[in-house]
């Protein structure tokens, strides 16, 4: 077992955030009517793709529906869909589809993960619900040496990714840069790239559109270190 998939174990296991092992498991217990038939995963989601990846792709927390009934990042929903056309259309994902997290998926020279790691209710996470998942992403981090690039997917996480590489030392702008659909920001040996969240009151009210998604990743792609082959691997399926 490599230590991605050690720490990915860990994360599965973790119940340290009462509010949310309580709404994790009510929601995997209802079920939405059109997912009545399916077990949810209802879990703590870890994060999954290349362990050589230059890219990381940082999001909120996994969503009631999507990542908490499948058990993969951003799989299942429709913001999911959104994401994985685009990284498909960036050359970093095999196909522009994810469905379950045993559909076969690959990414290559990509990760994908998030600031928490259970679905928070009304996706807003608690201050200390970020603080108990923090160490997780601070491993991954360590886990990703190859890591050049972070796309973070909404204010929330461009806000605490940004406060997070500056308390481990690398340097930034001061004052921190504010969030903003297509900030870039250097960090030491990571440049951070902000893109509006893929969630639907983005996209359908035509806050986030097609083009403007596909030029985060386009400035993602021209970042991606030089003589660097990605690295591909079949995704863990989570479970």
């Amino acid at each position: 077992m490599t230590q991605l998939e050690r720490l990915a174990a860990a994360v599965t296991r973790c119940r340290a955030c009462p509010r949310l092992v309580a709404w994790r498991e009510r929601i995997g217990a209802e079920r939405r009517a059109a997912y009545a038939g399916q077990e949810y995963w209802a879990r703590p989601v870890p994060g999954f793709g290349d362990p050589g990846a230059w890219l990381v792709v940082l999001g909120l927390a996994p969503a009631a529906h999507g990542a908490n009934r499948t058990g993969r990042m951003f799989t299942g929903d429709r913001s999911g869909d959104w994401l994985f056309r685009a990284l498909h259309r960036a050359g970093v994902a095999d196909r522009p589809t994810s469905v379950s997290r045993h559909d076969g998926l690959t990414l290559r020279g990509a990760y994908v993960t998030a600031c928490v790691r259970c679905a928070p209710p009304a996706n807003r996470p608690a201050a200390d619900e970020w603080w108990a998942c923090r160490p997780f992403l601070t491993a991954e981090l360590d886990l990703l040496p190859r890591a050049r690039v972070v796309v973070a997917l909404g204010g929330f996480a461009y806000r605490r990714l940004v406060r997070l590489l500056a308390e481990r030392g690398l340097p930034l702008p001061t004052p921190a840069p504010p969030f903003g659909h297509g900030r870039e920001v250097p960090a030491g040996p990571l440049t951070v790239l902000a893109s509006y969240h893929p969630s639907q009151q983005n996209t359908f009210t035509g806050r986030l559109t097609e083009p403007m998604f596909d030029a985060v990743w386009a400035r993602a792609t021209a970042l991606r270190p030089a003589g660097r082959a990605a690295e591909t691997t079949t995704t863990p399926a989570g479970g």
